[in-house]
């Protein structure tokens, strides 16, 4: 297979706060794409780069060459790809479909078995760096699938990606996502604590930030999302529903493998409390509200 943008024809489903960021670095780069998303207006941005629309994931990929998607739930991702006019009914054996979705391992490896009955190949590759780092081209993307399909769509990651590494065969990407969501969830704790002691103890956040930040305390979700919070800026990277969903894919792989994680069921019980708060489409970093009416603190009006 030889990628390139005259050769090889793009399909693109899912076009929402990471896809169409993802979707447009490929367009930049002079790939033909054709789109589709539940809510058009949200591809209205690609299709007036040049994009082609699409009315179904069947019709994109009967345009297409390699189809990407992203969308919500693993229902969703099923619906797209399995579904009557999912994806994987209008592909071509020679194929390739690529799911980014934070979704099942199970079900990636569902789809690559019905992929293959038809010539398809499939791979799942979930992304990390939310929707900085889809605007940024900077995610690091987990892989899982036919290792030759992988190496062959290598100039794909690179314009989406600042790390793509493949993880195994079909699910192994999904499996990877999963520990990355697992670290995420306890730094997520971290740093809202870390946030609501400064606040507590009469410091000024900014200046906290900037002494812990470049230290060992330093993370991802420090660095980009700790001044959202202390900016009360809670709009989505990453919705705090699909974290949830998220935690609740780790604790069911964590029961199956007989592991036990209390510390990602703590979490869990905290992101079902911050959607129950009405958060449920806020950014995981809203964690900080339900944290914070917890102790009595109204972060927003302090």
């Amino acid at each position: 297979m030889n990628i390139t943008p005259e050769q090889t024809r793009i399909g693109w489903i899912g076009t929402g706060v990471m896809g169409r960021s993802m979707c447009g670095h490929l367009l930049d780069a002079g790939y033909a794409c054709t789109v589709f998303n539940r809510t058009k207006s949200k591809a209205d941005d690609l299709v007036g780069r040049g994009a082609k629309w699409a009315d179904s994931p069947r019709a994109v990929a009967e345009q297409s060459d390699v189809v990407f998607s992203i969308v919500g739930m693993p229902n969703d991702v099923r619906s797209v790809i399995l579904g009557e006019n999912g994806a994987l009914a209008g592909s071509q054996s020679g194929g390739v479909l690529v799911d980014m979705t934070t979704s099942e391992p199970s079900l990636a490896v569902e789809i690559a078995e019905q992929a293959a009955k038809q010539g398809v190949t499939s791979v799942d590759a979930p992304v990390s760096g939310g929707d900085v780092g889809a605007r940024n081209a900077a995610l690091s993307i987990m892989i899982g699938g036919d290792v030759e399909t992988v190496a062959a769509l290598e100039p794909l990651w690179s314009l989406m990606g600042k790390t793509y590494v493949h993880q195994g065969g079909p699910g192994a990407g999904q499996h990877t996502k999963m520990v990355n969501q697992t670290l995420v969830a306890a730094s997520m704790i971290g740093v809202c604590e870390a946030l609501l002691y400064a606040y507590r103890a009469g410091l000024d956040l900014e200046t906290v930030l900037e002494s812990v930040a470049s230290g060992a305390a330093g993370s991802w979700s420090l660095s980009n999302l700790g001044p959202r919070i202390i900016a009360g800026n809670f709009e989505p990277g990453f919705y705090v529903e699909h974290f949830l969903k998220d935690l609740r894919i780790i604790l069911e792989e964590s029961r199956r493998m007989n592991l036990a994680l209390p510390g990602v069921a703590l979490v869990e019980q905290l992101y079902r409390a911050t959607a129950a708060q009405g958060h449920a489409k806020d950014g995981t970093h809203s964690l900080m509200l339900a944290l914070a009416e917890i102790s009595g603190v109204d972060w927003q009006e302090r």
